[in-house]
């Protein structure tokens, strides 16, 4: 496939536009040992009567993030993020192999700088042209940098079926704490394993990148846009088989990691939890 082209005759300028700037970002790689995981009633059952239980998958499902100013160091902020990671288990009981699933709880904090800002930013709504339409209060806020987290869905390193004698896990909330919007999949309430005999407890890897940003105007040179000079080739249904001659052959699908080259960027390894 050859790549797009433009021919230009348009005219060059200088132009003012409105983004986001990096004023801070970081790196971290987390290890959370022994973290609790909530079940529903089902999924207590099944690890009261079995102590063979792995994890199939492990996805991200949702985040919340806190932003707060560090006292006595100002435009430096502290980023508090709280991941809810549900995970697909299996199980052996009498020879047979069970699936459930839990919620995982991983909670990290971070100080960026942000820098400072006292203006109030309003910004005009869908009906702002309607002649006729009923004037709606256009409400501000406060210009507060804005985090932006990038993560892979986390790794694990292990699983283990706990005894309520043993020392306790660590864990940031209870189950009560965890949105109903997380946990729609389920198809039940997680339950209080307070009242059973044992929990499981999961291990996590976790890369992410974390950044503040604030919205910036900058001056930069431009060209409008041209139209680009490539035409749009449908496929001729009529001949299959000429479609095919045309793909390039996937090498790296014969090839093992690291041996000739990385895998391809869009084979995301999805297992299934969605």
């Amino acid at each position: 496939m050859s790549e797009n082209r433009f021919t230009s005759n348009a005219c060059k300028e200088t132009v003012c536009i409105e983004t986001n700037r990096i004023l801070d970002s970081c790196r971290d790689r987390d290890c959370f040992e022994n973290v609790r995981v909530f079940l529903t009633d089902f999924g207590q059952e099944v690890i009261e009567h079995t102590t063979n239980v792995r994890v199939k998958c492990a996805e991200i499902r949702w985040t919340h993030i806190n932003i707060e100013p560090v006292q006595f160091n100002r435009g430096f902020y502290t980023v508090t993020i709280r991941f809810y990671i549900q995970i697909v288990f299996e199980a052996c009981i009498n020879g047979r192999s069970q699936e459930f699933q839990g919620i995982a709880v991983l909670e990290k904090s971070v100080v960026l700088y942000g820098s400072e800002s006292n203006v109030n930013i309003f910004k005009s709504g869908k009906c702002s042209n309607d002649f006729c339409a009923t004037p709606v209060a256009v409400c501000g806020e406060k210009n507060v940098p804005q985090a932006i987290i990038e993560v892979v869905d986390p790794i694990v390193l292990g699983v283990k079926v706990v005894e309520h004698v043993e020392e306790c896990c660590t864990c940031c909330c209870c189950p009560c704490d965890v949105p109903e919007n997380v946990c729609p999949d389920l198809g039940q309430y997680l339950g209080d394993d307070d009242n059973y005999r044992r929990y499981l407890a999961v291990s996590f890897g976790l890369f992410s990148v974390i950044r503040l940003v604030r919205p910036a105007q900058y001056l930069v040179h431009a060209t409008e846009y041209c139209v680009p000079d490539k035409e749009c080739v449908s496929n001729d249904s009529s001949d299959p088989c000429s479609v095919f001659r045309h793909m390039p052959f996937p090498t790296a699908e014969f090839c093992p990691p690291g041996y000739c080259g990385e895998l391809k960027a869009d084979r995301t390894g999805n297992c299934g939890c969605s």
